[in-house]
Order: structure tokens, then sequence, then C-alpha cells
């Protein structure tokens, strides 16, 4: 029975986590990737080819070969970014919401174990 419950609870938990994805990856040829999936008004952390610091960005349009945005929410200060030196976008606002979805799903997991282990 314990190892049944075990079982169950940490595939639950494996379920949160492999969902829990928010990352969308690039290749290298720029024509072959899909930027319509990035959403304006979003904020996104796109991660640099060239290993420099990841660049946090409120994402606007695409714009030729960039990326534009502005650095924030309450900063107005223009980012452009071109589409060459991004390896992967993370969008913010799904990374968040599925963190704390892992949070509760790893805390229903450790409840069932918990009760389980009481049971017997």
């Amino acid at each position: 029975m314990k190892a049944s419950v075990l079982l169950k609870s940490s595939l639950l938990t494996s379920l949160f986590l492999v969902s829990s994805c928010a990352t969308t990856k690039f290749s290298e040829n720029v024509s072959q990737n899909n930027y319509s999936t990035l959403e304006a008004g979003k904020i996104y952390v796109f991660t640099m080819k060239d290993g420099s610091k990841k660049q946090k960005m409120l994402f606007r349009n695409v714009q030729g070969d960039n990326l534009v945005g502005t650095a924030g929410k309450k900063d107005s200060t223009e980012v452009i970014i071109p589409k060459s030196n991004v390896v992967s976008a993370k969008d913010k606002s799904k990374s968040n919401v599925t963190t704390g979805a892992v949070i509760i799903g790893a805390a229903a997991a450790a409840a069932i174990v918990i009760s389980a282990s009481r049971a017997d």
C-alpha cells in the first residue's frame, strides 16, 4: 500500500514539473523560428546566444530582424534585441503561475504520503 501511494504521489509531482515548462527555444537559423508565439504586453526573459546577461523585456513587437519592447511596465526605456542573438524566451507570467502549481502539487503529494503512512 505504501509503495502504491508513494508511486502515485511521485507521478503526480512529476506531472506538475513536466507541465511547468514556459520557455520557448529558438534555433540558430532565424528564418525557421516562429516569433509569433511571443505575445505583446507580456514580460519575457531572453537568454542570449553569446552568454551575456539575460535580458528582461516587456515585449511589444517584431521589427525586421529585431525584437522590440520596453525595460518594464513602469520603465519605458526602449529595448531592442537582435533575433540572431536570442536562444530562448521565458514567459515570466506563465512561469510564476506554474511555480505556484508545482508547489501546490508537491504539497498535495506530501499530504497523500503522510495520510497513507498514518493509515497503516
